[in-house]
């Protein structure tokens, strides 16, 4: 119930993030249906439904990553003056925020299980009506029963999960039997540079040797644009890239701010390598993430061009929006955080005599620097993982 009064009682904006994990779970929710009403519809082809719901588990974990964004961000989930004499302390607001998230994708799931249903047929409508043209209600297993206990159950995991990771994120740290549930900032360089361009380059090497020749028609099989039938070492070597884009995010935000500070820096350069490097743990994840989907996104359109046979269908359209708008609001989100963060600090500069302009300059800088040294790194990973494929 107090969830739900913050809820009402919450900022336009907070609502807005909100409503924003509602629609990544009902695109994940209804993913997840679509799989189950395949199954159904052909119980002959077992494996090839258990991949497409094997492949629900991108949306799943970028819609579980977006909830922990938005509940970090959440000025609910802080501790406030008068809370803990209210009995609220950081173990029950940890509790509220994962509620709240879970109530948010709860009523994505439904709102999914109702456009499934309705797509379908099930609920009066016609399956062959305006809203089955831009999917085939074939597709969705139309005119064959639902197993309702398998489909609510499958849905439950979508709140579950984010709830679990919201918690698991929030929870408090105790030391010395304090508890601190705000980190302070630190400019020690991240650990995870070095392992993260390992698992980069183990990851390009295994899809090397494991991709199919140029030209050969007898490989696992023939590249078609749909990543389900791909060779197994292909995934692999394009995980194990992407987790390696991940664990090396905070130390390339880390080095961008080493970058700026490089040489005889000014007050501006000087400012915003210092903020990068004080932000790298904060920011890095996120950007590492959007770095490894923008650049699974780019290799897997460039492989759709290079064999166009099979064209891109709704759900993997589907897909790949609740992962990109996923990623997206969660880096976007992460910055929100990191402004919350600098606000003392922002405020003592401002009472210095800092203009707004140079802050703005500062801020300008820092989104310039990542650009250049995200950017050109991407756009190399991406392009090593498609040259075996298409050359």
């Amino acid at each position: 119930m107090l969830a739900l009064r913050l809820a009402r009682g919450t900022h336009p904006l907070v609502l807005l993030r909100r409503l924003l994990v509602t629609a990544a779970a009902a695109g994940t929710g209804f993913l997840m249906l679509a799989a189950l009403g395949h199954a159904a519809a052909h119980p002959a082809t077992a494996g090839d439904s258990l991949a497409r719901l094997l492949w629900c588990a991108a949306p799943l974990a970028a819609t579980a990553q977006l909830s922990v964004s938005v509940a970090r961000t959440d000025p609910a989930a802080r501790l406030q003056r008068g809370m803990a004499a209210a009995g609220l302390g950081p173990f029950r607001l940890t509790l509220l925020a994962a509620t709240s998230t879970a109530l948010f994708c709860a009523l994505g799931v439904l709102l999914s299980l109702v456009v499934f249903l309705a797509l379908r047929g099930d609920l009066g409508t016609a399956a062959s009506g305006n809203g089955s043209r831009a999917i085939d209600s074939g597709l969705l297993g139309a005119g064959h029963p639902l197993p309702w206990i398998g489909a609510l159950m499958l849905i439950s995991v979508i709140p579950l999960t984010a709830a679990v990771a919201t918690a698991f994120s929030l929870r408090p740290r105790t030391e010395a039997g304090a508890v601190d549930t705000d980190a302070p900032s630190t400019t020690e360089a991240p650990s995870g540079l070095p392992w993260g361009v390992a698992l980069a380059a183990a990851g390009l090497a295994i899809e090397a040797y494991t991709s199919p020749a140029a030209g050969t028609a007898g490989g696992l099989l023939p590249l078609s644009g749909r990543l389900i039938g791909s060779p197994p070492g292909v995934l692999a070597g394009w995980a194990l890239a992407a987790i390696g884009l991940v664990l090396a995010g905070p130390g390339l935000v880390y080095l961008s701010g080493q970058l700026l500070c490089a040489g005889r820096p000014g007050a501006l350069r000087l400012l915003s390598g210092r903020v990068l490097q004080e932000e790298s743990h904060r920011l890095g994840r996120p950007l590492g993430v959007l770095c490894a989907v923008a650049s699974g996104v780019y290799a897997a359109g460039v492989l759709h061009q290079a064999a166009p046979s099979r064209p891109l269908g709704p759900f993997t359209a589907i897909g790949a929006a609740v992962v990109l708008a996923c990623v997206t609001v969660s880096a976007l989100s992460s910055a929100l955080e990191s402004r919350a963060a600098r606000a003392r600090s922002t405020a003592t500069l401002r009472r210095l005599g800092a203009s707004a302009f140079v802050l703005h300059r500062a801020i300008a800088l820092r989104a310039t620097t990542l650009v250049l040294v995200l950017g050109p790194l991407t756009w190399t990973v991406a392009e090593m993982a498609t040259l075996p494929l298409v050359h």
